[in-house]
């Protein structure tokens, strides 16, 4: 392993801190946005799959923008780097139109169309800040920052509840707000602190386009970095957005469909089964940093293999145990599990990347296969559950992720015949 200098692991932990510190302030709003939003649409909607169907826009335009504003940002030279104008840009836009959110939903029309600007604005900066990991971390220690990053995006979940719990009921407005502003002083260190331009992912990219014409210059447009990885003899990139979308579809649906599960299966009310989900979010903060430890000790692919696969076991032993509280164990351990997964993935898919020149872009192409599966993986477990019941949900679940411990198990495989180092 390379040896780390004192002023190199500062320089991590002060890049690590700033990049978690814009993920906080991003997720809050987004948090706050899944929690709130949908009773203000439903001051105008009676129907829920309505509601459903606009709360899943930003999700929509996530699957068009992010991949596009990653390559772009790669694309990107500048006096200030790639990465650092387009979040000074469109984090006080983003903040200025959630703090509009509560004031336009007098009016459905008003109000949709405030939640499209806000989505549309939010998605044009929401890989890109993650980015900046792989720009400024060296790969053996990209696990580690990207677990701060994880455990600043769960602590988000907790802020917003505890901003519903205080302020929503009789101040709406500041409630809203109060995201807002996180987000603009989030952007006021970065932009003080941050010139990504001398990152060594940015500098690698501009030697590397020095001797190169044209528009090839600032490296490959998203389409072609796409059709590289599909005509690519080595399949490990593809294998991995596959297993991304998998295993992300076994995740959410873990996540959406708890609630009915619980008061279906565990005979709870609405609300104790909503609670079910709350220790699982704590053992998963957790469990982050350590699951970054161990990938970067025993191989990322390997971790993320055994998470997965405790992941699944725990669904089963949920069954099993069909109780709340052998429910809520086994989410706290599915959820332990998972997060070898979720820690690791998008740092395998940058470590696998042919050039820094597309870090952006590939975290764009993570995050749509995570969308995809959020997408995705509710209705498939859904439809499973019409056919098997209720009582066998976590079970449907275990299978979707079982299919993703083959793609992963079939990754290490293919990396073991090649460079392995690719994938450490």
């Amino acid at each position: 392993m390379t040896t780390v200098s004192a002023g190199q692991r500062t320089q991590i932990r002060r890049i690590t801190f700033l990049v978690a510190l814009a993920v906080f302030a991003q997720e809050s709003t987004w948090n706050f946005y899944e929690s709130q939003v949908p009773p203000l649409l439903r001051e105008h909607v009676g129907s829920a799959a309505v509601v459903g169907l606009l709360m899943g826009m930003d999700n929509l335009l996530g699957i068009f923008i992010q991949p596009w504003i990653g390559n772009r940002s790669d694309r990107t030279r500048t006096s200030w780097g790639r990465r650092m104008p387009y979040l000074v840009a469109g984090m006080p836009i983003a903040a200025g139109l959630f703090v509009l959110i509560p004031h336009s939903a007098a009016s459905l029309p008003l109000l949709i169309a405030v939640l499209f600007s806000y989505a549309l604005a939010a998605n044009t900066f929401k890989p890109i800040a993650e980015a900046l990991v792989p720009d400024f971390v060296a790969p053996e220690r990209r696990s580690r920052a990207n677990a701060a990053v994880k455990i600043a995006s769960s602590v988000t979940a907790i802020v917003a509840a505890l901003i519903s719990i205080f302020l929503v009921d009789d101040h709406l407005s500041l409630a809203f707000a109060i995201p807002a502003i996180i987000m603009l002083i989030s952007i006021g260190v970065l932009g003080a602190t941050v010139r990504d331009n001398r990152s060594p992912a940015y500098r690698a990219a501009v030697a590397e386009s020095d001797g190169e014409h044209g528009a090839e210059r600032t490296g490959p447009r998203v389409r072609d970095a796409f059709l590289d990885i599909l005509r690519a003899t080595d399949r490990s990139r593809l294998l991995l957005l596959l297993a991304i979308l998998l295993f992300g579809s076994a995740w959410a649906a873990s996540r959406s469909l708890i609630t009915p599960y619980g008061m279906e299966a565990l005979d709870l009310s609405r609300g104790a089964a909503g609670g079910l989900t709350l220790p699982s979010g704590i053992a998963f903060i957790l469990a982050a940093y350590p699951a970054a430890l161990f990938a970067e000790r025993y191989g990322r692919l390997r971790v993320m293999a055994v998470g997965m696969s405790v992941f699944a076991a725990a669904m089963v032993l949920g069954t099993l145990v069909q109780t709340p509280t052998g429910t809520i164990a086994a989410l706290c351990l599915a959820a332990t599990g998972a997060t070898c997964f979720l820690v690791n993935a998008v740092v395998v898919l940058w470590n696998l990347a042919p050039s820094p020149r597309l870090f952006g872009t590939y975290a764009g192409m993570y995050t749509v296969g995570w969308a995809g599966g959020g997408f995705l993986g509710p209705a498939l477990v859904g439809g499973m559950v019409d056919l098997t019941g209720w009582p066998l949900m976590l079970v449907d679940i275990a299978a979707v992720a079982s299919l993703s411990i083959v793609v992963v198990s079939r990754i290490g495989v293919l990396r073991r015949r090649t460079t392995p180092a690719l994938a450490k």
